[in-house]
């Protein structure tokens, strides 16, 4: 029997990872987590927008995989999760 299943609060949800190889110790690979989830946070509203006003019952698991070798400057992190947001809603929505 199908259950129809409950929208969802939130039609994304999201997830960081950074290398142990790249970044040895825990506290640079927290750090650059704790950055890309700030930048996302500042800029998810727009993305839940447009998936809502497109397909209202869809959600969206992304995972973020950080693979420079450098910690990046915030606004260099921005610049670059808002690209990444704005192909991801465009892909969604014409995947719909």
């Amino acid at each position: 029997m199908p259950v129809d299943t409950p929208i969802a609060p939130y039609p994304v949800q999201a997830g960081f990872s950074v290398s142990t190889k790249r970044f040895p110790h825990a506290v640079d690979r927290n750090r650059v987590k704790r950055l890309t989830r700030e930048c996302y946070r500042l800029q998810k509203g727009e993305l839940y927008e447009q998936l809502r006003a497109q397909q209202p019952n869809s959600q969206l698991a992304v995972f973020f995989i950080y693979t420079d070798k450098k910690i990046a400057p915030f606004t260099t992190l921005q610049h670059k999760i808002s690209l990444i947001l704005k192909k991801l809603a465009k892909e969604a929505l014409a995947a719909s």
